[in-house]
């Protein structure tokens, strides 16, 4: 996130507040989830929807990591969680590829 945008984000929680931009996190994210079930368990085609809802969603994440002020936390347990899936991957491709 680059100085402009945090500014962006901080502005809209000062002018809207912290409570109703966290909500609409929430209806961001229920959003992506209605776009993707379609897409998995109807075969919808809706590929531009999902990239909508994607960027909304990441939109409100950045703001929600403002409102808390976490997002050198956040970074740091993303860099420890990632390991832990490239081993996971490492262990699983060592027992299941031949």
């Amino acid at each position: 996130m680059n100085k402009t945008q945090e500014t962006l984000y901080q502005r809209a929680l000062r002018v809207w507040g912290k409570e109703p931009q966290m909500l609409q996190v929430i209806e961001e994210m229920s959003e992506l989830i209605k776009e993707i079930l379609k897409n998995v368990n109807r075969k919808k085609d809706n590929v531009a929807e999902i990239v909508e809802e994607t960027a909304d969603v990441e939109i409100m994440l950045e703001q929600l990591k403002c409102c808390y002020n976490i997002k050198d936390k956040v970074e740091a347990y993303k860099t420890d969680k990632l390991k832990a899936i490239e081993e996971r991957l490492n262990l699983w491709e060592k027992t299941h590829d031949k």
